[in-house]
């Protein structure tokens, strides 16, 4: 007897499953997400397992180094660890509008001089994106293209084409016949990042997936597709208007690189000076309080970036944190540090942290200049702008040192900074501009403006 096809209702935002409907989904709080699938239970396989040629040893399968190839854009390729993979699948996400397509075409026009190459568009016309290449200036004469949303179709092309690099865009907007739900259902997301992935691997091609957002910033569907492929990134855009590239998965490099990029009328293009970005204040002799510099280390590069602080007294009677490039939590430490260490209350002040450029920052080295930028704005006294600060607090109020000190000590010193603060040990590291070492937050204080 046929076993019945199963019905249950999943969440459009997450992935979640229940078996009834809900207004609500208790995963991740969206409202009026969940949408009705069917599930068809496979027949039980019969007979035993083939054994094959399949199973070899590992040091049997071939490799081959020169697998690597370079996409034409230098800001793409660091942050895929030196260039597109073949056979490989990488998810590309961020905001509408942000210039996903774009470098996406960007590197197919690059890459078709000497590869095939396949646009496939599931939201605009042939047209529309003949005409986006044509506003880029990009030959379209090699990119193929073809729109269709059929997984099925779609598949068939790859083959029959043999492309060697694929775009798809976007994920959202496929759909397989073997799956009853609605094109953009995190079970129809799934099946069709699945099935392209494996293809991909068949043929040795690699394909990119554009994949829309959540309010939330996270790609839309289930987690399970950032499991399935092997590189993810996503775009972000900056006050200052630059487009900022992170990887957060990487199976053939660093997670840790970040690419820059600004908007222009041929496309995106990768910042050559990316700290002008970061430093707004810096060509001034006299800083207003309130700013400090701070050399940041994201993968292989050094930026030297701008802190701003802003004290004010609490207009409801108790304090309130406003920082959304660097997390509330550590500013609270160190506001909390301040008052225990360097005799500072903050406890009734409202406090803004804000990065020059809105460069999203993370690392620990960065709290001895968040520390000075806000003592100097609820002082109301200026730092040098000659002078830059780096180094991670305790919470017994030391200023211990972080890595890569080297390189930060030679980024500013590029930068024209004529001297720096940091921890104590780093005392004996020759650095070819001047060191004030310090312990301590409170002696940290007496030393930036001793030297101001």
């Amino acid at each position: 007897m046929a076993k019945e096809s199963l019905v249950k209702y999943v969440c459009s935002e997450c992935g979640h499953e229940e078996s009834k409907w809900a207004g609500r989904c208790p995963e991740c709080g969206s409202w009026n997400s969940f949408v009705e699938e069917v599930e068809i239970p496979a027949k039980n396989a019969s007979g035993r397992p083939i054994m094959d040629d399949k199973v070899r040893k590992l040091s049997d399968v071939p490799f081959d180094k020169a697998m690597r190839v370079s996409s034409g854009i230098a800001e793409l390729d660091r942050v895929l660890g030196g260039g597109v993979m073949r056979p490989s699948s990488v998810l590309v996400g961020g905001e509408p509008g942000i210039g996903k397509s774009t470098i996406m075409i960007q590197m197919l026009a690059n890459l078709a001089k000497q590869s095939r190459v396949l646009y496939v568009s599931g939201e605009e016309s042939p047209s529309q994106v003949r005409m986006r290449a044509e506003r880029l200036s990009l030959p379209s004469d090699k990119i193929y293209i073809f729109c269709d949303t059929r997984l099925e179709a779609l598949s068939d092309v790859i083959e029959h084409t043999k492309a060697e690099y694929v775009v798809v865009d976007s994920l959202q907007t496929l759909c397989s016949s073997s799956i009853s739900s609605v094109a953009g259902s995190p079970n129809q997301i799934k099946t069709c990042c699945m099935e392209l992935s494996l293809l991909a691997k068949k043929i040795g091609s690699s394909i990119f997936f554009i994949g829309h957002v959540t309010k939330d910033g996270l790609i839309a569907g289930p987690k399970i597709v950032e499991h399935m492929v092997d590189t993810v990134l996503y775009f972000e855009s900056a006050d200052s208007g630059m487009r900022l590239l992170r990887s957060s998965k990487n199976r053939f490099g660093s997670v840790d690189e970040i690419g820059l990029f600004e908007m222009g009328e041929e496309g995106l293009k990768g910042v050559v000076d990316p700290s002008s970005y970061f430093l707004a204040s810096r060509d001034k002799d006299e800083l207003p309080p309130g700013i400090a510099f701070t050399p940041v280390v994201e993968g292989s590069r050094i930026f030297v970036v701008e802190i701003q602080a802003l004290v004010v007294p609490a207009k409801s009677g108790y304090q309130r944190i406003y920082s959304d490039k660097i997390d509330n939590s550590r500013v609270n430490r160190i506001a909390a540090i301040l008052e225990r260490h360097a005799g500072v209350n903050l406890s009734d002040q409202d406090i803004y942290i804000n990065v020059a450029g809105g460069m999203r920052l993370s690392e620990g080295s960065i709290d001895l200049a968040i520390a000075l930028a806000l003592y100097s704005s609820k002082t109301n006294t200026s730092l040098s702008s000659h002078i830059a600060f780096w180094g991670e607090l305790s919470l017994a109020g030391e200023v211990r040192p972080v890595s890569f000190f080297s390189r930060r000590a030679k980024a500013i010193k590029e930068m024209g900074f004529e001297s720096f603060i940091a921890a104590d040990k780093s005392r004996e590291k020759k650095t070819g501009i001047p060191t004030i070492a310090v312990r301590d937050i409170k002696s940290a204080i007496i030393a930036a403006y001793k030297r101001k």
